[in-house]
């Protein structure tokens, strides 16, 4: 059933997500060095946007049968009306940055795009053929990577030459009159609902620090399904069809990204001992590589956020039946199940735990890796499911 995929698969957070940064950096901490104050309120504004919904359009119009089964109709409207060269544009896009790079093209041109200020497609044509602004800004930031950027570099011809035909078969025009309407409806229906869940407190509690704003920004595409993305600063991007509980988990999901610093000594050794385990690196190497994390840190990041989502979703009586973790992209997510059932553990004991001490002191003890790793695993499948909040 459509809408059963569409669930299971919306918190799909792709390799890019290792490059994620949910907790201030310290240049933006405060200027005597201290620690940004903890939050107390969450603040929600909710946006459509033609830049971040062309981008993902992007993945359909590459003719790739992942995202056909959800945009086969954009796709038989504009594909038809491309020259060969257009067709070729679309089909390097693929080539490069999924194919080669191992990525989503959604995912990491989102990411980029966010640092330029484009609202249109003259402005994005712009960025795509001199990109050096954009690329001042990310190196600033910690979502810089030396191979991300080099596959950007090599598909970003590709990427001003699709940009110039979706312009002249006037998809600008094409998405005010079906995408944008249809949005700004599902803003008016989802804000007075979400204004009621403050999840910020909650979800720097469990990373250990302030996020870098209060002030979440959900951008509501039409063409984004089935991810949900993370983009800079305390925004993401989310499909306009998704209910409310699948939003709200989607903005849980997103802020935690990463929820630890992975340039940390003791985290990154933990991540790389963590990476040798054999029943991780079998999910790595064994799922279909359009579901994303397709590194061996990608995967531990990206578990870990699952399993802290499911903590914090639980505190607003949204966490996911147990079944969830199985159906989930072919079940390879086992390793979330682990940490959520140990990290709930440790914070019954130890409530302001941050999750990246536990996490460097659970490899320690062997806790996440050989037989203990499988039994937590087995034994969470094998009790009984709570009552559906």
């Amino acid at each position: 059933m459509r809408f059963h995929v569409l669930v299971l698969r919306i918190f799909l957070c792709l390799a890019l997500c290792t490059l994620a940064s949910a907790i201030v950096p310290e240049a933006e901490r405060s200027q005597a060095g201290a620690p940004a104050a903890l939050h107390t309120a969450t603040l929600w504004d909710l946006k459509p946007s033609l830049k971040f919904d062309t981008l993902c359009l992007l993945n359909a119009l590459t003719g790739d049968p992942y995202y056909l089964r959800y945009y086969r109709a954009e796709y038989d409207r504009f594909s038809p009306q491309l020259t060969p060269a257009e067709r070729d544009a679309f089909l390097s896009l693929k080539r490069i940055l999924k194919d080669e790079a191992g990525g989503i093209i959604s995912a990491q041109l989102s990411l980029y795009f966010s640092l330029a200020e484009d609202e249109s497609l003259s402005e994005m044509i712009r960025t795509a053929r001199d990109s050096s602004e954009m690329r001042a800004a990310l190196l600033k930031t910690q979502y810089w990577s030396p191979g991300g950027w080099g596959a950007y570099e090599r598909a970003r011809p590709h990427l001003e030459t699709a940009l110039k035909a979706l312009q002249r078969l006037q998809f600008e025009s094409y998405w005010e009159k079906e995408a944008r309407p249809r949005i700004l409806k599902r803003i008016e229906e989802l804000r007075p609902t979400l204004a009621k869940y403050n999840i910020v407190p909650s979800i720097e509690r469990k990373l250990g620090g302030a996020l870098a704003s209060d002030h979440i920004t959900v951008y509501l595409l039409l063409y984004s399904e089935p991810h949900g993305i993370r983009i800079t600063g305390a925004r993401f991007l989310t499909h306009v069809s998704y209910p409310f509980g699948i939003v709200l988990h989607n903005a849980i999901h997103e802020m935690m990204h990463p929820p630890y610093d992975a340039k940390d000594p003791a985290v990154s050794a933990a991540i790389d001992r963590l990476a040798a385990e054999p029943l991780i690196k079998d999910k790595v190497e064994h799922h279909d590589a359009s579901f994303g994390y397709n590194s061996a840190h990608g995967y531990i990041e990206e578990d870990s956020v699952q399993a802290l989502e499911q903590i914090v979703s639980e505190e607003f009586d949204m966490g996911r039946p147990r079944t969830y973790w199985k159906q989930q992209d072919g079940g390879m997510h086992v390793l979330a199940v682990a940490m959520y059932v140990l990290y709930k553990g440790a914070l019954r004991d130890s409530p302001a735990l941050p999750f990246s001490q536990w996490f460097v002191s659970a490899v320690k003890s062997g806790s996440l890796s050989g037989a203990q790793l499988s039994q937590t695993i087995e034994q969470f499948y094998s009790a009984p499911s709570p009552p559906a909040p």
